[in-house]
């Protein structure tokens, strides 16, 4: 196999590194670090595994920044299953990045370069050449052998090729305005502005005569859908899949309306590859959001995830399976009571692999497509990325809150685990990461919750700790035991000294369905007894924990509850609000999906819908904020405006309570940059620092 060498010398043996031959035992004399802002954002990050045809082989991302030189890197690498040699095969030149792993044969790789498609042989010494350099950029690209046809995701403009698209581009150029006009809601979604170009689904063949590739004419495969009322809500394409046989493909599309904004419904169409005949809908008798189609191995059937309740984005996911002969649909596992996350079909396609949130954890699930049977395969941290190897073996993705992402491979019939990846052994051989403790208590309701503690570093029992209690979004949503690379990676609070607390109060996924439902009209109420309910229990059962130096810190519904926080309580030295809603009445109106806060909440305008409004608003308790708070947005956040974040500020500045606003012009919901993500950490573990007082075990500015 061959090794990205002369420049290209870091392959193979510079990898191995990285890989699990690499791991040092610590002497007693080696002393531990903490998990630094600097070594925190330098880590590797391992993409998903693609495997080869003959399933003995996977391709694999790992993907790094470098924080001296602000740049970004990605390359490929080789594993091979059978014995777990890994071997670089594209450059790691600073800067440099591909992406979209495939494979042509078991002899030659494709990958994305700035939107190009290139070709690379397994073995020898060639360098990648260009297949196919469209005028438009392309993603998400599948190639199928049997029916030598590629598919790809582009955006265009209505009834436009994509060569035409460059000239549409050129003469928007030239406009001597810069006006944009809307008739129909959505006017903007998450952080971009509603345009014309959508993102499209396209086949193209592939012809392989000899060393010279030539790609055919595409065909945009969404472009037979019906036409468009309003060009701007037009059909875009968020997801698809191909058969194995490469004859048919599902995708995902949000039926193009006047309700967009305020309506779940997300449909999946079935679509012959090449005889250009009209999609077929599948999810036609439902109005909630399908997701995540995958066709069985012998492409005979197609499942799928689906909700089934109208504006509920929340709902539970049901699986649905439909067999192309006879176009019948049937629902396996309805009386399920977790919703899943990704389907894949096993080998032998006989039941589906999926994962799910459960108790903290996002656990492998193998299910019987005929009786809906369940088996737990994996029990502790998260699994992602399922990849079928043969009737018993898949390879996933695995991460703890201790232990980085990296690739595995899992006995389907034992429960046995190997890991296969180890890319931040070197980076953290010498660095403290400290484990998840789960615990249980009484919250809202009655009911149980789940939350748990990491401890700082370098604990010792005798001393005592300031508490940083981490809330995380949705509400419907769960923190998990895995390894985040986000704002929200318990361990580097820990590293900074602090005992941090999560917990996944009522509104978690994971804990059944009702659990999930019952925060409905409840934001302020549910939520925050769960969570003083649960400091309660630590700081009374953990007497390693100084009560009087504790810090809430959350994003998007965290960051809500933060502003809910500081109205009803003065427990806590500090705050952040990361992109949190300060007032439930223009967060209503200012945000990009309205069947979120509808649904949750209710319309401003409807009497009984403001009446529960205004009782879950932290605005109406803004006389009650006395706790130091520091608040952080993205101007490109269209769910939470900017004017949320600065409402709230410019309040407690008026009002001449501390307070300071880290304000990034370009981020939206998240902190996506790097170099932005350093200053977000800086600021963040400055200011619950200073507020209690707490010498970090490293210097943090």
């Amino acid at each position: 196999m061959r090794c990205y060498s002369s420049a290209r010398v870091l392959a193979t043996l510079a990898y191995a590194a990285n890989s699990l031959a690499s791991i040092v035992n610590l002497g007693a004399t080696d002393i531990l670090q903490p998990l630094d802002i600097k070594t925190f954002h330098s880590l590797n990050r391992i993409g998903s595994p693609v495997v080869s045809p003959s399933q003995k082989l996977a391709l694999f991302t790992t993907s790094y920044y470098d924080p001296t030189e602000n740049k970004n890197t990605a390359y490929i690498s080789c594993l091979d299953i059978r014995n777990g040699n890994i071997t670089q095969l594209t450059e790691s030149t600073l800067g440099t990045c591909v992406s979209n792993p495939l494979w042509f044969d078991e002899e030659t790789i494709g990958f994305l370069k700035k939107g190009a498609l290139y070709k690379q042989e397994l073995y020898g010494n060639t360098l990648p050449s260009v297949v196919f350099a469209p005028p438009v950029p392309i993603s998400n690209v599948m190639y199928r052998a049997s029916q030598d046809i590629l598919t790809f995701v582009a955006s265009v403009f209505p009834n436009c090729t994509m060569d035409e698209c460059v000239l549409v581009k050129q003469r928007n150029a030239m406009r001597t305005d810069s006006a944009m006009v809307f008739d129909n809601l959505w006017a903007r979604h998450w952080n971009e502005w509603m345009t014309m170009e959508k993102p499209n689904v396209f086949t193209a063949r592939l012809d392989r005569t000899g060393s010279r590739w030539t790609v055919g004419s595409e065909t945009n495969i969404a472009a037979m859908l019906p036409q468009t009322f309003d060009p701007l809500t037009r059909w875009s394409v968020d997801d698809y899949t191909v058969s194995p046989a490469g004859d048919n493909m599902a995708f995902v599309v949000r039926p193009p309306s006047d309700n967009m904004t305020w309506a779940t419904n997300v449909d999946i169409y079935l679509a012959a590859t090449k005889h250009g005949s009209r999609p077929r809908l599948l999810t036609g008798r439902m109005n909630g959001a399908a997701s995540a189609p995958t066709f069985s191995w012998d492409g005979r059937r197609l499942a799928w995830l689906q909700m089934e309740t109208p504006g509920y984005e929340s709902d539970i996911n049901r699986i649905f399976i439909y067999t192309l002969a006879t176009r019948e649909t049937v629902a396996v596992a309805y009386d399920w009571d977790l919703s899943p996350h990704a389907l894949v079909w096993s080998r032998d396609n006989k039941s589906l692999y999926t994962v799910t949130g459960n108790k903290g954890r996002s656990l492998i699930i193998q299910i019987d497509a005929l009786t809906g049977h369940r088996r737990e395969l994996t029990t502790t941290g998260s699994a992602a990325s399922i990849r079928p190897i043969d009737d018993q073996t898949v390879l996933f993705v695995h991460s703890d809150t201790d232990k980085t992402a990296d690739i595995h491979m899992l006995n389907t019939q034992t429960k046995a685990i190997d890991q296969l990846t180890n890319i931040n052994a070197q980076a953290l051989k010498r660095t403290q990461l400290s484990k998840a403790e789960d615990f249980w208590f009484t919250g809202a309701h009655g009911d149980k919750v789940h939350g748990w503690v990491v401890r700082p570093f370098g604990f010792n029992r005798r001393s005592t700790y300031p508490l940083a209690l981490l809330m995380h979004g949705g509400p419907q949503q769960a923190s998990t035991q895995s390894f985040s690379h986000s704002q929200w990676n318990p361990n580097m609070y820990a590293s900074a000294g602090f005992v941090t607390v999560v917990i996944n109060f009522h509104g978690s996924p994971g804990y059944g369905q009702n659990f999930t439902n019952s925060v409905r009209h409840k934001w302020g109420d549910y939520p925050y007894v769960d969570l003083m309910r649960g400091v309660d229990y630590v700081t009374s059962h953990m007497h390693f924990i100084d009560k009087n130096r504790m810090v809430a810190l959350g994003g998007s519904f965290g960051g809500y509850m933060a502003n809910w926080i500081n109205g009803h309580t003065d427990r806590f030295r500090a705050l952040v609000s990361h992109d949190g809603k300060f007032s439930t009445i223009s967060g209503y109106y200012g945000t990009d999906e309205l069947w979120f806060p509808e649904w949750d909440l209710g319309k401003p305008w409807d009497p009984m819908g403001r009446v529960i409004l205004e009782e879950n608003n932290p605005e109406r308790f803004s006389a009650n904020f006395k706790t130091p708070t520091l608040f952080v947005q993205g101007e490109k956040d269209f769910r939470i405006s900017s004017t949320e974040s600065l409402g709230a500020w410019t309040m407690m500045r008026r009002r001449g309570v501390p307070a300071r606003l880290v304000y990034f012009p370009d981020e939206d919901h998240w902190i996506n940059r790097a170099g932005n993500s350093m200053r977000w950490h800086t600021e963040v573990l400055d200011w619950i620092t200073t507020w209690t007082n707490t010498s970090a075990p490293y210097r943090i500015r």
